[in-house]
Order: structure tokens, then C-alpha cells, then sequence
């Protein structure tokens, strides 16, 4: 028997306990949290529903505002199921866990991610079956290994701006990420007092350098206004996000291998950004090559921000895929 769920208002953040979860790894997220958002209205037949996840360094507030009539997608005759993945602050992390604080929290995958969301769905959610998964970035991450870890379970998957493994140049820059919170002073090991701001200074910096093309961060960004955008953007990391959750998303998305593109069954389309100097997108193209899928290449020079700068070109997209 499914669990029978009571859903809030349309948006509001709900958490769900779905007990121990074991790991890829072995290791165990002790009386694990997930916490999510849902729009519209679950039919008789459970087949309506989308599932959602996060970004890296996002939450299900971020997304909040791609679901509506002139959004990424639009829940009219839908249940669109928003969800925080693990390390996010929200779900399950080294910043709000009781159990596991800190560094004591065990590092997980994007297949654990996948784990807690389909636990969720079936055990709590009463969802045995999604219309389609889609995410963007991280999101699209998990999308793909949706569909290789749980071929069945859904009929249609949307990666956006994501991959199924890294490449090269994507494992540098999370690396060197990576690295810079491990070095700073402040970091403390993870056993900091006070946020550490100046290792997330260094890390904002690297992240804003990869978030955009050359071209793009020039045209944004005149270099008379460049003080300002930089303390802005280092503020937002500083205040945004714990610096140990940052660390296990950043591993998470390094171990990434989502698996053959053989074993998707659900209808597939895969969105790149051909100038994406954050999420390569020579893994996401083969891999729909593979699964014959659908793609839809975005080629503006706002690079891994392509989604928001061509918007209209993706929710376009999204609602004749999902259709």
C-alpha cells in the first residue's frame, strides 16, 4: 500500500523523514530529511506528476520561479514535485545534521541523491511513476542518472545543462573548487565557529569565472562596475550557502558516472549550452547519441546561464517535449 500524502499549499516547503539511508559507499545518512515543494494537483491515476531537483548551491526556493505559466514549466493539468538534494541546507547535510555534523556527515553521490528522492516518492509521496524528471545543472546530473538507475520509473527525462559524467575540463574547475576550501585558513577542517568567509571568497571568485563566457561576463559586467559585481557576488556566496554543504555537492558531482545510455527506456531530450564553460557538454551529447535522443543546443555567450538568457527557446522546448 502507498502512503497517503497530504500536500500544502502550492510552493510551500514540506520535509519528509525517510529514515536511514544507506549509501553507494557503505557508509549511512542517519534519520535522513528531504524537503520539497509541490504545484498543482496529483490526478486519480498518479501519472502527472514532474519531479524537480535542485542545482548545485541551489534550494527548492531558487526554483520556485520556473514553475508557472511563463516558467520552465508549467504545472497547468500537473504535479510538479520540487526537491532539495542532499547537502543543500534544506534536505539532509553537514550543516543541519544533528547525527552527523560537519565532516562527520559521509559523502554521497548523485545516485544517492536519486535514492532519496525516488525513497520520497514511493514511501511517502504515494507516487509509484513520474511523467518525467527534469533538472538543470546539478538537476540535469541527477536527471541523468534517474534514468539509468530507475529506467521504469519514469516516461520522459529532461537533463538540462548537465552531464553524466565530467569531463576534464569540468573535474578542473570543480577541483579546483574543491581544493580551495580545503586550503583555506579559516575552513578549520570543516570545524568552523564562524562562516569561513575568506576561503568562500576564493571559491565565489573561481565559480563566477566559469559561470559565464569571456564574452558574456565583458558584455554583463562593464569594467568600471567590476568592484561592485565582485563584492556582490562573493556577499550572495558568503551569506548563501555553508561551505562544508558546498564541499560534499562538489564531490558528489566529481564522482558522477550516471551509467550506460543504453539503459534508458524513457523518451529522452538533452539541453546543452554549446559555450558552457561550467558543465562541458561533449558528455551530454554523446550520451543522447547513444539513447537517441532529442537535444536542443543553446549557443548564446552567456555560457552555463544560457537557460535564463534563452528562456523562452527552453520552456518552448519543455512544453512541446512534455506534451
Amino acid at each position: 500500500m502507498f502512503a497517503v500524502a497530504a500536500f500544502a499549499a502550492d510552493g510551500d516547503l514540506q520535509k519528509a523523514r525517510i529514515g536511514d539511508l544507506k549509501l553507494e559507499s557503505g557508509q549511512v545518512i542517519r534519520d535522513c530529511l528531504i524537503g520539497y515543494r509541490t504545484y498543482g494537483t496529483l490526478n486519480t491515476g498518479k501519472s502527472n506528476a514532474i519531479l524537480f531537483p535542485t542545482w548545485f548551491g541551489g534550494r527548492s526556493e531558487s526554483l520556485k520561479g520556473l514553475v508557472g505559466s511563463n516558467g520552465v514549466v508549467n504545472p497547468a493539468g500537473l504535479f510538479v514535485i520540487l526537491v532539495d538534494a542532499l547537502g543543500d541546507g534544506v534536505s539532509s547535510s553537514p550543516s543541519n545534521s544533528k547525527l552527523q555534523p560537519r565532516m562527520n556527515f559521509p559523502q554521497f553521490t548523485i545516485r544517492d541523491m536519486v535514492e532519496s528522492q525516488h525513497r520520497l516518492l514511493t514511501q511517502k509521496l504515494g507516487i509509484p511513476h513520474l511523467r518525467a524528471v527534469m533538472g538543470i545543472s546539478m538537476g540535469g546530473m541527477q536527471t541523468f542518472a534517474w534514468v539509468t538507475a530507475y529506467p521504469d520509473f519514469m516516461d520522459k527525462a529532461i537533463p538540462i545543462v548537465g552531464s553524466p559524467k565530467l569531463s576534464s575540463i569540468d573535474l578542473l574547475l570543480w577541483n579546483a573548487e574543491k581544493h580551495a576550501i580545503e586550503a583555506g585558513a579559516d575552513w578549520k577542517h570543516g570545524n568552523y565557529q564562524t562562516p569561513p568567509v575568506e576561503t568562500m571568497r576564493a571559491v565565489e571568485d573561481i565559480h563566477e569565472f566559469a559561470l559565464t563566457t569571456p564574452a558574456g561576463r565583458v558584455k554583463q559586467t562593464p569594467a568600471a562596475g567590476f568592484d561592485q559585481f565582485l563584492t556582490n557576488s562573493e556577499a550572495a556566496m558568503v551569506k548563501g550557502f555553508d561551505a562544508n554543504d558546498w564541499l560534499r555537492q562538489l564531490e558528489a558531482m566529481i564522482a558522477q558516472d550516471a551509467g550506460p545510455a543504453s539503459a534508458v527506456k524513457a523518451k529522452l531530450l538533452v539541453v546543452v549550452s554549446a559555450q558552457d564553460h561550467m558543465v562541458n557538454p561533449t558528455s551530454a551529447l554523446a550520451f543522447a547519441k547513444q539513447a537517441h535522443a532529442e537535444t536542443l543546443v543553446l549557443d548564446s555567450d552567456c555560457g552555463h546561464l544560457a537557460t535564463g538568457c534563452e528562456s523562452a527557446r527552453l520552456s518552448a522546448a519543455v512544453a512541446q517535449f512534455l506534451h
